[in-house]
């Protein structure tokens, strides 16, 4: 018997105002591994996260969780289910310390405020929160509230997480620190589809990656074989500037 896959999307479609941010998208994410989906500013991936997970309603085509159509369903529903998403701009709740923070996402399952709290404590060491956790999370740095964004996700014992660009805003260093950590989310058994702009990370990370231009899916495949595909690098360099490359390759071949 085929094994489930954990996510399968097939046709979705979303358009805004005539522009279709989502064309006829098709994807199927594995269970138990890391993969990615790449591509250039604007070209529709944080839309594609939001139709996965409720946030938007697809004009046409079906998302499946875990063989389950969960198409239009709430994000609250969805996340019950075992799917959540961190967002680009991490945003603590005012007055909370990173403890308090990480429990409002331990509460969708736990109701009891302790259980949530011994929770929070415990994903905090996990994503190398530990020795904060009595601090305000609004004072945390960049670098602090994306482990926390990513703490937070944890904290709902998810089977799949949607991470949208966890690293950006990072410098190379702190990159390298928080990579190990998203890799150990995976390896406690959970199923990652990251949006990220940072290659080192894509190619240290993915095992599987999409790319998207214009709401279309133009590649997919390994990372390392993906990005040198020249309609990936016309999508990111633009068309002049990758004949350019092209043409300086072949004089060196």
């Amino acid at each position: 018997m085929p094994e489930v896959p954990m996510l399968e999307i097939r046709g979705l479609m979303k358009s805004f105002g005539g522009v279709k941010a989502s064309n006829n998208v098709s994807l199927t994410v594995p269970e138990g591994r890391i993969t990615s989906l790449i591509g250039p500013n604007g070209a529709g991936k944080t839309t594609l996260f939001a139709l996965i997970t409720g946030f938007h309603k697809p004009d046409a085509g079906t998302v499946s969780f875990l063989g389950e159509d969960i198409t239009g369903l709430a994000p609250e529903e969805i996340a019950r289910r075992g799917m959540v998403r961190t967002f680009q701009i991490v945003q603590p709740f005012a007055g909370q310390t990173v403890r308090e923070n990480i429990a409002v996402g331990a509460h969708l399952r736990i109701r009891s405020r302790t259980e949530a709290l011994e929770k929070a404590e415990a994903v905090a060491k996990q994503v190398g929160l530990g020795d904060r956790l009595d601090q305000d999370a609004s004072s945390l740095t960049v670098a602090g509230r994306k482990r926390l964004e990513v703490a937070r996700a944890l904290a709902t014992d998810p089977k799949l997480i949607l991470f949208d660009e966890v690293l950006a805003g990072l410098n190379p260093s702190e990159i390298r620190d928080v990579i190990p950590v998203i890799r150990a989310v995976r390896e406690a058994g959970v199923t990652i589809l990251l949006i990220e702009h940072v290659m080192q990370a894509v190619m240290s990370l993915s095992e599987y990656t999409w790319v998207l231009n214009q709401g279309e899916l133009i590649a997919e495949g390994a990372p390392a074989d993906v990005v040198s595909d020249p309609l990936v690098v016309e999508a990111y360099l633009g068309k002049g500037m990758a004949e350019r490359m092209a043409r300086r390759e072949a004089r060196h071949a």
